[in-house]
């Protein structure tokens, strides 16, 4: 599934969190959704999920409006994870990663053998299988949050939109996870990864989207991401090196902020 949005503004309590933002999404690629806090990367994710509405511009998916497609086609087509890893009930893990093939069953319906062999891909791919008969309340914040990823990976979406799903993870799961998200591309998957850790968005993703001081002043290949831009939209100075032929960003110092344009300005 390709999505096109166009021109998106969003306004939340008079504040204007961007202007006039596009962006474009294909299978067979992840992307990293990255900026500083309060930028906005969370609020561009949720317009684009159809979790909430943009105050102006357009989403569209495969050139249609979400009123335009089949009821509960998005729901099939289009997974969603959020971050925090909040879970409200004491389920077992195998029946909240079941969740995840809701959009795939008939109403009153049970889980068929499609829903139980997907839902277990997913948790053997987010490392959570050895949890099934597990509730939520025994898992950590990190345990938790690849339960989430598990059924956020059991819908088997043609795309997948990712806020922060490393931000708990020990370094381990961390490069599980990226490692994941990355070969789901390669098999056809679009997927957007929001994410803080420069070095995990440049080694894993094939294209950055810089969101800072409510406008998109980069989307292009992780090469592009220069000292320049990460100076004026993170306010630090960064550690460039290499490894094995790729190359890696740490956060080194702060500098005298160069803000691009701060949201509190945005007209």
């Amino acid at each position: 599934m390709n999505i096109d949005a166009e021109n998106l503004t969003v306004r939340i309590a008079g504040s204007t969190i961007f202007r006039d933002v596009g962006l474009t999404l294909r299978p067979g690629q992840i992307v990293g959704l990255i900026g500083p806090n309060g930028a906005g990367k969370t609020t561009l994710l949720r317009v684009l999920a159809d979790l909430m509405a943009a105050s102006a511009g357009s989403v569209k998916y495969d050139g249609k409006t979400r009123a335009e497609l089949e009821r509960g086609a998005l729901s099939r087509r289009l997974s969603f994870l959020a971050q925090g890893g909040d879970v409200y009930w004491p389920l077992r893990v195998d029946h909240i990663v079941g969740l995840g093939r809701l959009p795939h069953r008939r109403q009153f319906a049970g889980m068929s053998a499609d829903d139980h062999a997907a839902v277990e891909r997913a948790m053997i791919s987010a490392d959570v299988a050895q949890f099934r008969f597990r509730t939520s309340a025994t898992l950590s914040g990190g345990e938790r949050m690849r339960v989430l990823l598990a059924r956020a990976l059991a819908v088997e979406a043609e795309i997948l939109l990712a806020d922060e799903p490393v931000a708990a993870l020990d370094p381990l799961h961390q490069l599980r996870i990226m490692h994941l998200l990355h070969s789901s591309a390669r098999k056809g998957a679009g997927v957007v990864v929001v994410l803080h850790d420069l070095t995990l968005a440049t080694r894993f993703c094939d294209r950055l989207v810089l969101l800072a001081g409510g406008r998109i002043p980069l989307d292009g290949a992780p090469s592009e991401l220069n000292d320049d831009l990460i100076a004026k939209a993170f306010g630090i100075e960064a550690f460039r090196g290499e490894h094995g032929g790729q190359p890696f960003i740490l956060p080194w110092s702060p500098v005298e902020h160069q803000s691009i344009t701060t949201l509190g300005d945005a007209p």
